[in-house]
């Protein structure tokens, strides 16, 4: 028995050494940050000297802050590339699961632009959306089309920015769905066919459901990311765009807390931000609880 009790003991002291790396991580890279800058959104502070409480000043700024509901009106609108996105991906991916010659290199050719540097990508998209030179307008004027000078137009630059987002993340969604396709039983289809089941029945009945837990997936990283997007709107409109038009609330928070240096005010939109997604997903998990199915 004694044996029995050491071992056990030294199972749960590697145990505890095993998870202290992620656990102190967590606290020291997540938590800690998240509750200074709580903290921070009840002062007033420059970053750098005293912070001074004043408590929900901040917050109560926020409510007639023009600027910044610009900005979450900005960054929830490019969130309808999240569904462009995700039909055509969906679409690309049944196209590739059915075995055509190429499917690998189509692979390959759809998934560079996800493992290539953001930063890049921006300055590319910058120089073809160029209103004097731009591959875009070039090509439009082959149909006759005076393309605008896309990022300098308030207009167009939300399009132009969601876009080269639904371009960057396209790859990506199709190698999940195609995954989650290649998983679904061919019994499932077999059994569809002999109950004479047309393709658009099977695909709603069948295929739909079966990949709804990738989809769910996809949306929740989606909205987490779409929320935070920053740095395509830093490289190619670095000032917000046109009338402020490209602006999104993760800009702002940069533009407030290191041009501006009003680092408070920067933490409490960094808050609502937070507690905005936190909302979000958890409502996007509830939805999905109702909906949830065993095969």
């Amino acid at each position: 028995m004694q044996t029995i009790s050491n071992l056990y003991r030294k199972e749960k002291i590697y145990g505890w050494l095993f998870i202290l790396p992620p656990v102190l991580g967590f606290l020291l890279f997540t938590l800690f940050p998240v509750a200074y800058s709580f903290y921070g959104s009840l002062t007033d502070w420059d970053g750098l000297g005293q912070m001074d409480f004043i408590g929900l000043s901040n917050f109560k700024e926020l409510l007639t802050d023009e600027l910044f509901h610009k900005a979450a009106f900005n960054t929830i609108f490019m969130m309808l590339g999240i569904p462009i996105g995700l039909i055509l991906a969906l679409l690309i991916a049944l196209g590739l699961n059915r075995g055509i010659p190429g499917t690998t290199t189509f692979r390959v050719i759809y998934y560079v632009p996800v493992i290539s540097s953001l930063a890049a990508i921006s300055i590319m998209w910058s120089w073809a959306y160029n209103g004097d030179y731009g591959l875009v307008n070039q090509f439009l004027d082959i149909f006759g089309i005076d393309g605008p000078n896309w990022l300098m137009n308030k207009y167009s630059v939300k399009p132009a920015l969601i876009l080269m987002t639904v371009w960057k993340g396209l790859g990506y969604t199709m190698l999940l769905y195609l995954a989650a396709l290649q998983s679904v039983p061919r019994s499932y289809y077999e059994a569809a066919e002999l109950d004479g089941a047309s393709g658009f029945k099977a695909f709603l009945h069948i295929t739909w459901p079966m990949v709804k837990p990738v989809t769910f997936f996809i949306v929740v990283t989606n909205i987490i990311g779409g929320s935070q997007i920053f740095t395509e709107i830093n490289i190619m409109t670095n000032t917000g765009g046109p009338e402020y038009s490209s602006a999104s609330v993760v800009f702002y928070i940069w533009q407030k807390a290191f041009d501006n240096f009003q680092m408070g005010y920067a933490s409490a939109m960094a808050v609502v931000l937070g507690i905005f997604i936190f909302i979000v997903t958890l409502i996007q998990f509830k939805m999905n609880e109702k909906s949830s199915y065993e095969a």
